[in-house]
């Protein structure tokens, strides 16, 4: 599961971005190498302002890589599709998209966020899961058609 994986790299000292990024280029074999990864760095801890937690915007890194051949305006509404499962799936879970707002509920001391970013990487790995499992569907219909 991608939660165990995150917490290896949690527990390794990466940050909320850098964390899913590395468990999910691990998990989906995406490919990337120790250097794509560092543009990740500023994504935590909410853009370092506690704006946009970084747990998400490391997920939405984590899709693109996953399912962007070239360029986002190719897979336009597949992009948004999936991007947008994920917001929803992720404040539902989280009550919020705010770093701030989550750690005033999530933040522990002596895990920092490891909570926030293991809720995170079971919305990732669900919200990819239902996306495939809607493809091959999709697919199915289509050549049945």
């Amino acid at each position: 599961m991608l939660r165990e994986i995150a917490k290896k790299y949690y527990e390794m000292d990466y940050n909320c971005a850098e964390t899913i990024v590395h468990a999910g280029n691990e998990y989906y074999g995406l490919g990337l190498c120790e250097h794509d990864m560092r543009m990740t760095a500023a994504f935590g801890a909410g853009l370092q302002v506690g704006d946009l937690c970084g747990a998400l915007t490391g997920s939405a890194c984590v899709i693109s890589a996953k399912y962007i051949e070239r360029r986002a305006h190719e897979q336009k509404k597949e992009l948004h599709d999936i991007t947008l499962k994920l917001v929803r799936a992720f404040q539902e879970k989280l009550g919020s998209r705010l770093c701030a707002k989550i750690k005033a509920v999530h933040f522990d001391k002596e895990v920092r966020c490891l909570n926030t970013v293991l809720i995170a990487a079971d919305v990732l790995e669900q919200v990819i899961l239902e996306f495939e499992e809607e493809r091959a569907a999709q697919e199915n219909t289509d050549g049945q058609a």
